[in-house]
């Protein structure tokens, strides 16, 4: 396929969408400036329609923590005001049936209870007084109950697992007694608890569990909330979604739909039978049809999802494959589900070219139509006057949100949080481009051209590589691989979607399976060929190749395949993959890339190994772990390091005790992004 980089050329930077600035002295973006940000997050509709509630984080670097307190916006004027200061880390705004008041999560005098504010004045009241943080929630539709999600030991009330919680802590010795896995699971050690749905009655009534029996999650473990849940519109019924739970745990994706009647009067019962993932349960306005996601494949945490549409609990169902056009590389997997208010139409955003797009798909045919197509769409609402209420974030911006058309058209933005800082930074101008890659398929990727680029220079290049592996660089702003960050440290960010990406139909998503070093190396090295031919200032003997993750391993893939890079950052990368399958906790993810276990299937874990390439390793290599990433743990990290140390290879390590997969704490952002620059400084410059 002929290059067609001219094609592909977007102003990206027009997604910013934003009124005319007054001239302010401006700087390049950098770490502080994507800190500063204010994010936005979890918006939520009033139910006459008119206004929004939302969450806004910011970043306090002397606390070393962030606060997050909530907003209200009118969607006419779009005026927007702060209703609670966040020192308290206030979130989930959720509207009373009323929409005189907004419950809310707050760790305002300690655990985290559900409050109420009135919308007139007056002050917040606590509505919960749990002894066990309240993790989630949502009110009825009656306004007289609420829907809470709380861990406890199975079987046990919610005192009694505060009881023997606090027994186990006051214990002097420390040992951990475990029975079966998961022992951990993301960055926490098994306790025994289960999270469990709850119901409490309003004011102040007592809480039952709608599942006491339970051996299993819901929502699911570790960032599963009530997006897995849904409340059915006479209050009568709660569908959830639970893990297939037992000693397969570690090792299987069969999640399942259940339904509980809501004042515990049964116990829950199983509505699908579906060996694969089942999720994001959503009853239609009139509760006469419930929609939710489905994927085919059991122990394949990246299948596709597809839209399944059941009439009633237990009647005929539809299924569709949400498609972004008629070819046979357009099918998407849809990550959110929304009802219009005549049943008529589903909403949902999925991955898609590059994008994260919205779309409107026909309830009763699965015909679809793209909403909008540009920037990373997030948090789909129903508004008032035919509109839907979105966030949408950019490579150029971050969070606003905005409104549309459902039947398309332009957008409307309707906050302006980042507006003033954003005016006072200067960003490099992103680019799509594509390419012949292996197997002869279209590779898609991005170029970031530096801030204050000049076509007569020549500059380094950060050649960024992602995660998952089943996961995309895309048109989103990043807060921990933020190409923005590298543009405005004086280099040139490319960034290519290999086979294994997802967002360019399933097929290639699915290439990338026991292929790890096969097709996306080559992508990668073809990708990165094509920038350099396309993009004369690119200077291609000063490149350094990042990644995490998955992008970790590939760090390390590449330094035992190629010297042509100058320096690496390897960061949370596997070196080792057999080693890696006996630590890490979530087994039914290596199970499924490498074919099986490694003592049923080990040439799967043979097989691209960059363990068996140190004895190639030149090239000067940062390596960065987090210590509490039961991912992959501190100690591939460690070995990697070693292996450099023992072969005399410029190197350095830097771990974080208190980090899991990700770095989210801000000094530790700092530190990390600091650290990098000077790492590429030091080699590309």
């Amino acid at each position: 396929m002929r290059s067609s980089r001219l094609q592909f050329v977007l102003p990206l930077l027009a997604l910013l969408v934003a009124a005319p600035a007054p001239a302010v002295e401006s700087h390049p973006f950098s770490i502080h400036d994507m800190l500063a940000m204010k994010r936005i997050a979890d918006p939520r509709v009033s139910p006459d329609g008119r206004s929004a509630a939302f969450t806004v984080r910011v970043t306090d670097l002397e606390a070393n923590r962030g606060r997050t307190g909530i907003w209200l916006v009118d969607l006419a004027s779009r005026a927007a005001r702060q209703l609670t200061a966040g020192e308290a880390n206030d979130s989930s705004p959720r509207w009373s049936p009323d929409g005189k008041s907004l419950f809310f999560l707050s760790t305002r005098g300690g655990s985290q209870q559900v409050w109420r504010l009135p919308l007139d004045g007056g002050e917040a009241v606590r509505v919960t007084g749990q002894p066990l943080d309240v993790d989630a929630f949502e009110p009825f539709p009656d306004g007289r109950s609420l829907l809470l999600a709380m861990a406890v030991l199975p079987g046990r009330t919610p005192e009694e697992t505060k009881k023997a919680l606090d027994a186990k802590a006051k214990a002097k010795s420390s040992g951990m007694l475990f029975d079966g896995l998961f022992v951990s699971h993301w960055d926490t050690w098994a306790d025994g608890t289960r999270n469990h749905l709850f119901v409490a009655d309003l004011p102040g009534g007592a809480v039952r569990d709608l599942m006491p029996a339970m051996n299993a999650d819901a929502p699911s473990r570790p960032f599963g909330d009530l997006d897995e849940t849904a409340i059915a519109p006479d209050g009568k019924t709660v569908v959830f979604a639970a893990r297939d739970v037992g000693r397969s745990e570690a090792w299987s994706t069969n999640f399942d739909l259940f339904a509980v009647p809501s004042d515990g009067s049964a116990a829950p019962r199983k509505l699908t039978s579906n060996p694969a993932w089942d999720t994001q349960p959503r009853f239609s306005p009139d509760g006469k049809t419930l929609a939710y996601l489905a994927m085919s494949r059991p122990g394949y945490e990246a299948d596709r999802f597809e839209i399944v549409v059941r009439e009633g609990l237990s009647g005929a169902e539809r299924k569709f494959t949400l498609r972004a056009d008629d070819t046979r590389t357009g099918d998407r997997s849809p990550s959110d589900l929304l009802w219009s208010r005549d049943g008529k139409t589903l909403y949902t955003t999925a991955e898609h070219l590059g994008q994260k797009a919205l779309f409107a798909v026909d309830a009763a045919t699965g015909k679809a139509r793209i909403v909008v197509g540009e920037g990373t769409v997030v948090s789909p609402q129903l508004a008032g006057g035919g509109q839907l209420l979105f966030g949408r974030h950019s490579l150029t911006s971050p969070v606003e949100l905005f409104t549309v058309s459902a039947a398309g058209g332009p957008l409307e933005k309707v906050t302006g949080l980042n507006d003033a800082q954003l005016a006072a930074i200067r960003f490099g101008q992103p680019e799509r481009f594509s390419f012949k890659g292996a197997k002869g398929d279209a590779v898609h990727g991005y170029l970031v051209k530096p801030v204050d680029f000049d076509p007569a220079k020549r500059y380094p290049v950060a050649f960024l590589i992602h995660g998952g592996p089943q996961g995309s660089f895309g048109n989103d702003f990043h807060y921990r691989w933020n190409p923005e960050f590298y543009a405005g440290a004086g280099y040139a960010a490319v960034m290519v979607d290999f086979h294994g990406s997802t967002g360019y139909g399933q097929a290639f998503t699915d290439a990338i399976n026991g292929d790890w070093g096969g097709a996306p190396y080559e992508d990668l090295m073809k990708g990165l060929d094509h920038a350099l031919a396309a993009w004369p200032f690119l200077d291609g003997g000063r490149v350094g190749a990042l990644g995490a993750s998955y992008g970790g391993y590939m760090v390390n893939w590449i330094a035992g395949k190629t010297d042509r890079f100058r320096c690496l950052v390897s960061h949370d990368g596997n070196l080792d993959e057999r080693a890696a399958y006996f630590d890490t906790e979530e087994l039914w993810f290596p199970e499924w890339e490498h074919g099986g276990t490694p003592w049923e299937k080990p040439a799967g874990y043979l097989k691209d190994n960059p363990v068996d390439l140190v004895k190639n390793w030149k090239t000067p290599t940062l390596v960065v772990h987090g210590m509490k990433d039961f991912r992959i743990p501190y100690t591939q990290g460690l070995s990697t390091f070693t292996a450099l140390q023992r072969k005399g290879i410029p190197s350095r390590l830097l771990l974080f005790p208190d980090e899991n997969h990700w770095v989210l704490k801000p000094q530790n952002s700092l530190l990390w992004h600091e650290t990098v620059k000077e790492w590429l400084d030091r080699w590309l410059k």
